[in-house]
């Protein structure tokens, strides 16, 4: 079965770290930009974190720049967006998606653009931080 699956999402104390993996089955996510995003109810989705399969380029959200690392795993077949630093404001659903037939002039564009019509998107893991 072709998908993408998101894990490693739970409750974390604000300044916590959490680490969350999107694995893909049926495909090879090398061969795709990767991009991982948030959403909360009654607003519009974010793009967090974002990396090129061309030459591994990343691009990250002012929001969680110097606290979110992105990182693929080609031997596990995954990308992991390594997360410290986790505010209350960092709460949400956190969903990746990979896109192999779209050219983006920059990664960027695939954060910020965070289209719906991407190739696979996975169902999402929730991420909540409180004390």
């Amino acid at each position: 079965q072709v998908q993408l699956v998101e894990s490693g999402g739970g409750l974390v104390q604000p300044g916590g770290s959490l680490r969350l993996s999107c694995a893909a089955s049926g495909f090879t996510l090398d061969r795709y930009d990767v991009g991982w995003f948030r959403q909360v109810p009654g607003k519009g989705r974010e793009g967090v974190a974002c990396v090129s399969k061309s030459d591994g380029i990343t691009y990250y959200a002012d929001s969680v720049k110097g606290r979110f690392s992105i990182a693929r795993d080609s031997a596990k077949n995954t990308v992991d967006l390594q997360m410290n630093s986790l505010k209350p404001e960092d709460t949400a659903v956190y969903t990746c998606a990979a896109e192999g037939t779209h050219v983006f002039s920059t990664i960027q564009q695939m954060c910020v653009r965070a289209m719906n019509g991407y190739d696979y998107w996975g169902q999402g893991t929730q991420v909540t931080v409180a004390s």
